[in-house]
């Protein structure tokens, strides 16, 4: 391994640390080495805070370094001022004359505009360095500004024969278990990553979930759910004031405790959900069921990733869960098992 991938590696591990608690920026990592030692590293703190050339920056004991230091940092750094100054210009400010960049940033702010900088000022630019990796790391972030919607993962548990739940004319109200309860932690952890988790009106209704993050640590999502006509119950998990909380209605007068109502135009629903998670700054969204609305995910070919997790239990009627398979080519990527559970993760 080279040098520079050796630094770059260590700048993805640096910003997947901070990846979650970052947005809607996206997460960086960055190194600053002299002579094949690490002066100082940084990753970018939770949105509004410092960015990782700035934590390595501040990193540094003895700033007499700087000149003599290569700076490796997984995504081009910002030349423009949002919440805080750019790190173009402090970078140049530093007197650092070498800097390694994974991948370019793709928002329109950026977009080459940090390269630009540097090297107008005499910094000599490496670019490229494990540039998939990179790119992969920030797939939330990258299609929220390349198809100006958020990252959408599906998932849902099915049984051996194939339904997403029993049926629910007999059935009482609550959580119809599939899978393991152990495979909790790794759903739970899935959800830790993403921006926000949306339920249909019938899911919320039949299940009442929390939808939290509770079987590992880690930060909970931006909860959504469908309340198309405003019937949801006030004393549902959802409206518990746990995390925060948007419902997606046809009007916007309908209310409910500790959330935020979205109108929406249920015509077109995708479209203007997407909309409504742009003009939110939500990057990333894991739809979580019912079917109803992940086949609607589907069937308008609007997902990126889809986990499927099929458990031992068969119901022998009930409802069927969605088919990845009925729109477009979804390819199977890998499989996996978990506490004897099939977990297949697909992309579109």
């Amino acid at each position: 391994m080279s040098n520079h991938d050796k630094y770059m590696h260590r700048c993805l591990e640096l910003a997947s640390m901070g990846l979650r608690d970052a947005m809607p920026n996206p997460g960086v990592g960055a190194v600053i080495v002299v002579n094949d030692e690490i002066i100082g590293e940084g990753f970018t703190q939770p949105y509004g805070g410092n960015h990782a050339e700035v934590e390595a920056v501040n990193n540094v004991k003895d700033e007499s370094l700087f000149s003599k230091s290569t700076l490796y940092v997984s995504l081009e750094p910002c030349a423009h001022y949002g919440k805080t100054p750019p790190c173009a210009n402090l970078i140049v400010e530093k007197g650092i004359k070498q800097v390694v960049i994974g991948c370019k940033d793709p928002f329109q702010k950026v977009d080459g505009k940090g390269i630009e900088h540097l090297e107008k000022n005499g910094v000599s630019i490496t670019f490229g360095i494990l540039e998939e990796e990179c790119l992969a790391l920030n797939k939330r972030f990258f299609t929220f500004h390349l198809k100006n919607r958020p990252y959408i993962t599906l998932k849902w548990a099915q049984t051996k024969d194939g339904f997403i739940d029993k049926d629910r004319n007999t059935d009482k109200i609550g959580i119809n278990w599939i899978t393991h309860k152990d495979t909790k932690a790794i759903t739970h952890s899935w959800r830790a990553k993403e921006n926000s988790i949306i339920v249909g009106t019938n899911t919320a209704i039949n299940d009442n979930p929390s939808l939290t993050v509770r079987a590992v640590n880690g930060t909970n999502p931006i909860r959504i759910v469908i309340d198309r006509k405003g019937t949801l119950k006030e004393d549902l998990a959802l409206f518990n004031g746990d995390s925060e909380t948007l419902v997606l209605a046809e009007s916007a007068s309908t209310s409910k405790p500790n959330s935020e109502t979205i109108e929406i135009d249920f015509n077109n629903f995708v479209q203007s959900f997407n909309r409504a998670m742009v003009a939110k700054n939500i990057i990333s969204v894991m739809v979580e069921g019912g079917a109803k609305l992940l086949q609607t995910f589907i069937d308008s070919e609007n997902w990126d990733e889809a986990r499927i997790l099929t458990g031992n239990a068969i119901f022998e009627k009930g409802l069927n869960a969605p088919d990845i398979s009925s729109k477009g080519n979804p390819r199977l990527e890998k499989t996996e098992h978990a506490n004897n559970d099939l977990i297949q993760f697909y992309y579109a």
